[in-house]
């Protein structure tokens, strides 16, 4: 059970950053309601996030903009949410990183394997100037990328045998993001690596036409992976970002001064939300241990890294100056 009453009552005076306009500043302005989905469930951080949003951007315009969550996947996976925010049927949501670079090719460069050492260095380069540059660019695809929130570091399960080294994953049934660099990595770890989307992955599971995936702890919780996947090995392959996204029909519905609370208000439920998963991850860990899940907290890494070192070197090169700007902050 995930304890949430200690962020939900320190969650003002924590992250309610003072922006520009106060709540009474929007008393003549028209009542907006947007509708903000995502594909996970209500014990997901990304939840977490969007409640956290939902809050402050009410209290922020005196309630003049009220966010409606759908949580789910109830409207689409999260390909077909960006494509309604595109044509403006959804206004916006919180949306893994991956599926994002289908539209925006340059924000894979955040899904190359072991780029980022730890959460701090992450978070330096995604609230950076790289950071900040690549939300700007989603303009050029009809979408506005307010902030970056958290799917985190990544790790393995599957139901077939504990993985320390690449040399266990020889075979293995790996679903994957529709998103070429995760495939790319998966095979030359030596996985056999089927992208689908992860509605879809999770009756794979199920049936077993899939032997394992790869998410962040919070995921594997929350979803109760462990019902299926016996083993879990933190390789912590990937930091995925999530991004506060919108659709360009929904932003330039909304009055100046109630965007600037929009970007704030994303940017700290984001903090938010990563400082939850944080908190959260240690007696997750605990949880599924005791679920029965085998978690191996200290695989080869080096051997996976090595691994992988074709996988930048097919890509390193489509990002332009993009990668050397982010190793020169993460080195």
């Amino acid at each position: 059970m995930l304890r949430r009453s200690f962020f939900a009552t320190a969650a003002a005076a924590t992250f309610a950053t003072a922006v520009g306009a106060a709540p009474e500043d929007f008393a003549d302005m028209d009542p907006v309601t947007l509708r903000l989905a995502h594909v996970v469930n209500e014990q997901d951080g990304f939840h977490v996030a969007a409640e956290q949003f939902r809050d402050l951007v009410a209290e922020r315009t005196g309630g003049k903009v009220t966010v409606e969550i759908f949580p789910n996947a109830t409207l689409g996976d999260e390909r077909t949410l960006l494509e309604g925010m595109q044509i403006g049927s959804i206004d916006m949501g919180v949306i893994t990183n991956g599926p994002v670079s289908n539209f925006l090719p340059e924000m894979a460069v955040f899904e190359l394997p072991f780029l980022f050492p730890s959460n701090e260095v992450a978070y330096e380069v995604l609230d950076g100037e790289v950071g900040q540059e690549l939300l700007d660019r989603l303009e050029n695809v009809n979408l506005k990328g307010l902030a970056y929130a958290e799917r985190g570091f990544r790790n393995l399960t599957n139901s077939v045998r504990p993985v320390a080294s690449p040399a266990d994953m020889d075979g293995l049934r790996i679903r994957v993001m529709e998103n070429p660099v995760y495939i790319d990595t998966f095979r030359e770890l030596g996985a056999n690596a089927i992208p689908m989307a992860w509605t879809e992955a999770l009756t794979a599971m199920q049936q077993d036409t899939i032997d394992g995936q790869e998410n962040p702890v919070g995921v594997v919780h929350s979803f109760k992976l462990d019902e299926t996947q016996d083993y879990m090995t933190m390789t912590r392959h990937s930091y995925a970002p999530a991004i506060f996204v919108m659709g360009m029909a929904a932003w330039n519905k909304v009055p100046e001064e109630a965007q600037d609370v929009l970007i704030q208000s994303a940017q700290d439920a984001a903090a938010y939300e990563r400082q939850f998963n944080a908190d959260m991850e240690t007696q997750l860990l605990d949880e599924l241990r005791e679920r029965g899940m085998e978690i191996d907290t200290d695989p080869d890494l080096t051997s996976f890294k090595e691994q992988i070192a074709p996988v930048y070197e097919q890509y390193g090169d489509q990002f332009g100056d993009l990668l050397e700007r982010i190793q020169a902050q993460t080195n």
